[in-house]
């Protein structure tokens, strides 16, 4: 855990690390603004039956738009579309499961409603009593604020940035409920170099993905470089997974899935649960790409060779083992060269394609054939 002094010189010791990348679901990448109680009841639902709860999804959270106003004694309540919060965490806990909640730093939300500034131990508080396991905290009009009282000083603005975040972190710890403490400020500021210090358990390192080759590849590939900040207790994160929204083909969502997996990146489906088809559940619940993203180890795979289109990525396991990923960003099918330098620790070894469960040998003669856009993923075993 993370133990900080907060202003009044109290150790702020009970956020608890995310010993592995968290796993779970999002409303934001479907739902939107739209997210009911419903919905997220439904959700809870659909992360039973599908057996994604058993894969390892656990954490139902409720993006921006909750919100309602404060009472008089300045107490945030939820509008009418989440008319029982505490009711909804009971719910959501009922299925084994724990429930997320969105916020910002600043006064207003990224979808205009009420923040927390300036009342970041009420709300945490409020948080602890419903029930919730688990807090994204948004900069939005924060920024507008730093900006303001700023200008163009940057170590000013990283203060203030800093500051904000570990205010939020101190006022979670003082209620004595752990929740995972999720930083999305879309990683200004080089926020992986002191996230750890301030509580995040998780941090933003981009803007915001959305459901395209292009944006999920760009996203994920400029995460090379960041791997020495990521170990259990605090992960890089790129966003949510878009598995299953429909703007990719299936064999761009199993590099998506595999690239978040070497990344060692959370694991939180942003897709509609109800309407899976079987090649999402089998994208989504590959138990073997799970288990490469949840190693105990925790390290962060890492860009170990590039030419033009083709990436090749290495990561680090428990036991000693490892895992490589070809990756093929081109506009069609490429072969890797076997005889790669890169490629020696693997010769040899009995390794399985994590698609497939398929063995392969790397050898002289081995076709290490990957498709447009796609992705052939090896563990050591």
């Amino acid at each position: 855990m993370i133990a900080l002094l907060s202003p009044m010189g109290l150790t702020a010791q009970n956020v608890p690390t995310a010993a592995t990348p968290p796993m779970g679901w999002n409303s934001w990448n479907h739902f939107a603004e739209k997210v009911t109680d419903a919905d997220v009841r439904s959700a809870a639902d659909a992360l039973v039956a599908s057996g994604m709860r058993d894969a390892g999804y656990v954490y139902v959270n409720i993006d921006d738009t909750w919100e309602g106003k404060r009472d008089a004694q300045g107490v945030i309540h939820t509008n009418e579309k989440f008319p029982d919060m505490k009711a909804l965490a009971d719910y959501v806990h009922s299925k084994g499961l724990k429930l997320g909640i969105y916020s910002s730093p600043g006064p207003k939300t990224c979808a205009g409603y009420e923040g927390s500034y300036g009342h970041e131990a009420q709300d945490a508080q409020t948080y602890a009593e419903w029930g919730i396991d688990y807090l994204k905290y948004d900069q939005c009009s924060f920024g507008d604020i730093i900006r303001q009282e700023t200008g163009d000083d940057l170590d000013k603005a990283a203060a203030m940035q800093k500051a904000a975040y570990e205010k939020m972190h101190v006022a979670i710890a003082k209620t004595g409920r752990p929740m995972v403490y999720s930083f999305c400020q879309y990683g200004l500021y080089s926020v992986w170099a002191w996230g750890p210090e301030k509580g995040g358990n998780l941090w933003r390192t981009t803007d915001d993905i959305n459901d395209h080759w292009d944006r999920m590849s760009l996203i994920g590939f400029q995460q090379a470089g960041l791997e020495k900040f990521a170990g259990p207790g605090h992960w890089n994160d790129p966003d949510m997974l878009e598995v299953g929204n429909g703007g990719m083909n299936n064999t761009e969502y199993e590099l998506h899935m595999s690239l978040w997996a070497m990344l060692s990146a959370p694991l939180l489906a942003g897709n509609d649960l109800s309407k899976m088809t079987p090649e999402t559940k089998a994208i989504l619940m590959n138990r073997d790409v799970i288990a490469l993203d949840q190693d105990a180890l925790g390290h962060q795979g890492r860009r170990v060779w590039e030419e033009g289109p083709k990436e090749i990525w290495e990561k680090d396991l428990s036991r000693g083992h490892k895992a490589i990923a070809f990756f093929n960003r081109g506009e069609s099918t490429l072969d890797f060269d076997p005889n790669l330098k890169v490629l020696a620790d693997f010769r040899g070894k009995h390794l399985l394609d994590l698609w497939t469960k398929k063995e392969v040998a790397i050898d002289g003669s081995t076709k290490l054939r990957v498709p447009k856009h796609g992705v052939l993923l090896l563990e050591q075993r």
